[in-house]
């Protein structure tokens, strides 16, 4: 690298107005033509391992650098590196954007730079988030009262429901006493269906449940969790001696975005008394749809539920929102107040601190990229946008049913489309698996498109994820043109 910082800035001060009046204007204009042409780049990364490490300096900067030469570097050494999920190829996973409204909201979050602890540290970052959240609520026609809080991923979200699921068990004492070494205390018991989400398992090993402490209940023809099969365990495991307390249910699963039935699961929750979770990170935007809202029933009853607007609802990483009808237990699992903390705004419970309703003491402020674009694109312009992405996935599951070299692996409930590669006369597993891998690969390798798979029954399967707000129909047209091209390879 080359070029020194201007010996014009202060020794000891930031970057001067001027220049970052600059080099601000410069960067929103690279980003603005970026977002009009991020289908030109290819969508996974190409380089090899490594290769953005070893091509920059293995030591700090002793001095510091001019913004020229940093930008320089990030076109040249960091761009080549980035896979693109705004790319309107981007069907892997699940399809995301980061729209114009949200970036910008992330500019102003980043200027402002506030900490959303306490309700002191930034009134407008608690209270802008405790609206927005229920604005949202409304949108997805869930019921008042119900509590939000917005956590970076659904990860997170889940493991802050499950410890509030544990301190819920009456006369445990958990939080005072821990769970090592207590002989008394009976082994928690969790469930959740073969098709649930793996942070599920991370939070139970976080929280010391353990993989044990997991019972994954069998899913029926459409991948969705049996509510008999759920009832029977619970039963078992009390005569064994279990103590089961939560159970995780989910409206769009990741492999193939099935609904769990909500209202069956909800009944034997009740009946057991055990905390229900409801995972809606990414189908759970389709609720603002009038016609879809329907996927939400039974909802209403769950405990905690989580929606992550990163995902359907063009807002930049990260953001994931944590509903709950009991943020008093959530608060219970969490809330620590040193004496540092302490004010007298939140002597009483008529302020929120943010702090208390999780494990971070920091938060950023979230909600005003979310805030932004609820705004710029209201109901009506965020409903519009998501009956495309499934008219688009509809049209899609057609094509594939009419063919007679593949085949759709799942129901296509929202706008993702599981499908695999079958050719007449091939039907030996292990060739169709190496088909469809190589299929794949290729087209993945080929960078105009990017997907991924999962394993339905044994079988490779392929899905596309469509939701992002640059995808149209002729690049589903383009892809399906590339999948009938490499079908037979």
């Amino acid at each position: 690298m080359t070029g020194e910082r201007p010996t014009s800035d202060p020794l000891h001060g930031d970057m001067s107005s001027e220049e970052f009046r600059r080099y601000g204007h410069q960067i929103v204009d690279w980003i603005a033509d970026y977002l009009d042409q991020a289908g030109t780049y290819p969508v996974l990364s190409q380089v090899a391992p490594g290769s953005t490490r070893q091509a920059l300096p293995q030591q700090p900067p002793q001095h510091g650098e001019s913004m020229d030469a940093i930008l320089e570097d990030f076109q040249r050494v960091v761009l080549p590196g980035v896979t693109h999920w705004n790319s309107p190829g981007f069907m892997a996973y699940f399809g995301i954007t980061g729209s114009g409204p949200g970036i910008l909201g992330e500019m102003l979050t980043s200027a402002l730079n506030v900490n959303a602890m306490l309700w002191r540290t930034s009134p407008s970052a608690t209270e802008l988030e405790q609206l927005t959240l229920d604005w949202l609520r409304q949108m997805l026609g869930l019921p008042a009262p119900l509590f939000g809080v917005i956590n970076d991923t659904a990860s997170t979200g889940v493991l802050y429901a499950l410890a509030a699921a544990r301190e819920a068990i009456p006369h445990l004492y958990i939080r005072q006493k821990g769970m090592a070494g207590r002989h008394e205390l009976p082994p928690l018991r969790l469930y959740c269906s073969q098709d649930t989400h793996s942070s599920v398992d991370k939070a139970a090993i976080t929280l010391g449940i353990g993989q044990e402490g997991i019972r994954k209940i069998s899913i029926d023809a459409d991948f969705r969790m049996k509510p008999d099969e759920l009832e029977q365990a619970i039963l078992e495991d009390l005569a064994q001696g279990w103590l089961p307390f939560a159970v995780v249910a989910t409206v769009g699963t990741t492999s193939t975005s099935s609904i769990d039935p909500i209202p069956r699961i909800a009944d034997i929750c009740e009946r057991h008394q055990l905390w229900l979770h409801v995972d809606t990170s990414y189908a759970g935007t389709a609720a603002i749809i009038p016609e879809f809202r329907w996927i939400l029933e039974g909802c209403e009853r769950a405990d905690s539920l989580i929606v992550n607007p990163h995902k359907w609802l063009f807002t930049p990483l990260d953001c994931s929102v944590l509903f709950t009808r009991r943020p008093d237990v959530l608060k219970a699992a969490f809330s620590l107040v040193p004496e540092y903390l302490r004010n007298n705004e939140s002597a009483t419970d008529e302020v929120p601190n943010l702090m208390d309703y999780g494990n971070a003491l920091g938060r950023r402020f979230r909600a005003l990229k979310l805030w932004m674009i609820l705004r710029y694109f209201g109901q009506d312009g965020i409903i519009a946008r998501l009956r495309e992405h499934i008219r688009l996935a509809r049209l899609l599951a057609r094509w594939i049913d009419e063919s007679p070299n593949f085949e759709r692996m799942a129901p296509t409930p929202f706008s993702l489309v599981c499908f695999r590669a079958h050719p007449k006369g091939m039907d030996d597993l292990d060739e169709l698996n190496a088909l469809n891998e190589r299929i794949m690969n290729t087209i993945n390798a080929r960078g105009r498109f990017f997907i991924s798979h999962t394993r339905l029954n044994g079988a490779m399967t392929l899905r596309a994820a469509i939701g992002n707000l640059r995808t149209t129909e002729a690049e589903i047209r383009e892809f399906w043109q590339q999948l009938q091209e490499y079908a037979t390879i």
